[in-house]
């Protein structure tokens, strides 16, 4: 089999395993078959938004401790051990001096973005979760049922038609 043949193989099974996995803007059909045409409510529970963020914190800070190769095994003169490497490979006239000093570069570029991207996922989640606390002890303070007791915000799609 060709590189060609394989790659076309391998993009095709992917793109089947992705087909099947992935559902963007819709709920899973109603198990109970209610035919009612009503889609269940999104709903995220404060302990689902703190686990995604810590899972992205703990993320960020095993990325920043173990994928820094920039500053891995940085000598005296504050120079990482893969810079030394492309600064002498370069000092002997080889090619692959420069070419190391690149993939260090777009390596660099690439784990930051990562590490802001995880940052922005952690900070974002803290902040929607106490958001949406808020929101939901104000709505719990607005809407009462007869007993006294709060009517939670999931409820309030019955009231509307």
């Amino acid at each position: 089999m060709t590189f060609d043949d394989e790659w076309a193989q391998l993009k095709s099974e992917a793109q089947d395993s992705r087909s099947a996995r992935m559902r963007l803007n819709a709920a899973a059909p109603d198990p109970g078959g209610s035919g009612s045409g009503m889609k269940p409510d999104l709903v995220v529970r404060q302990d689902d938004l703190g686990k995604v963020g810590n899972e992205a914190f703990r993320v960020h800070g095993e990325l920043q401790k173990k994928a820094d190769i920039a500053g891995a095994g940085m000598g005296k003169a504050g120079a990482g051990s893969t810079a030394r490497a492309a600064a002498e490979l370069k000092s002997r006239n080889l090619t692959a001096g420069d070419e190391l000093y690149t993939t260090l570069e777009v390596w660099t570029a690439q784990l930051k973005t990562v590490l802001q991207m995880c940052a922005h996922i952690s900070n974002h989640l803290d902040f929607s979760k106490k958001l949406h606390a808020n929101d939901e002890a104000q709505i719990a303070a607005a809407l009462k049922r007869r007993d006294g007791s709060a009517v939670p915000a999931s409820e309030i799609s019955k009231y509307v038609k």
